[in-house]
């Protein structure tokens, strides 16, 4: 609660160099238009911080991930915003923004991910799905429209044009495991022990050489469509940032002394 009594709509929880962002709307969790001003601010925040070197999106309770936009403030965001397009661009600027954040983002899919409920988590690096109760989907085409945050054209490069016009044309919910045999999800867990088992990743893609994960990510999530001589020249890049590094130069010596690398990130 903020002193006026209000609820604080995301949740900000950090261990070492991990930050856990929650939405706070249990049951639901809607993504509200404070919800996205918070998570807009907190990711810019984020991106900048040094010390921040894997980030968890989740939810408050374990009901529900999200179900997605609140549609019932579709007009005031609209007022606020100027038009339903600057509504939209907010939300697709947030989820651009964690995907090329240059940090591991790690999505914990639970309950209803319909809608920007399974958007959001496309932009993310790695999804950990519930193995029971999970309904994950682009439920759009049952309001009479189409996934307006990016949804067709991230679920298509994740699952390929398949599995995404069969998910997206009958706005189909599917389960954890079903999304993990699709390829939408990396990990199923059960439900009790999805969230610890995100912390323990992001703790492990945490504890790797900072400025080699970026370039990791520089180059697979900006080159891994574009034809093959543009990924390659980036994963060159990639490896001339890491060159002479205090990481480059403690992991060389780990291998040689045959134990684990401890990185500071420079």
């Amino acid at each position: 609660m903020t002193d006026s009594g209000e609820t604080v709509p995301l949740l900000i929880e950090r261990d070492g160099a991990v930050v856990t962002l929650l939405n706070n709307d249990a049951p639901r969790n809607r993504m509200s238009l404070a919800y996205m001003d918070a998570l807009e601010a907190a990711i810019e925040e984020l991106g900048s911080d040094p010390s921040v070197r894997a980030i968890v999106l989740s939810a408050v309770g374990d009901e529900h991930f999200s179900v997605g936009m609140d549609l019932k403030q579709l007009p005031t965001g609209v007022k606020q915003k100027g038009s339903i397009e600057a509504v939209f661009d907010q939300r697709l600027r947030v989820i651009a923004a964690i995907e090329n954040l240059g940090k591991p983002v790690i999505a914990v899919m639970f309950g209803y991910c319909l809608g920007g409920g399974l958007e959001l988590p496309l932009g993310c690096h790695f999804r950990l799905a519930a193995e029971e109760g999970a309904r994950i989907g682009l439920p759009e085409m049952d309001l009479g429209s189409v996934p307006a945050w990016g949804g067709s054209a991230r679920l298509t490069r994740c699952v390929g044009r398949d599995h995404a016009l069969d998910l997206i044309l009958r706005a189909k919910k599917i389960s954890g495991p079903e999304a993990l045999r699709i390829g939408l999800v990396h990990e199923v867990w059960p439900i009790a022990e999805l969230k610890t088992r995100a912390q323990a990743l992001a703790q492990e893609l945490a504890a790797q050489p900072p400025i080699a994960v970026a370039g990791v990510l520089r180059a697979v999530v900006g080159f891994g469509d574009a034809p093959l001589e543009e990924g390659l020249a980036a994963e060159r890049r990639a490896v001339m940032q890491t060159m002479g590094t205090k990481d480059q130069q403690e992991g060389m010596r780990a291998f040689l002394e045959k134990r684990k690398p401890i990185f500071s990130g420079e």
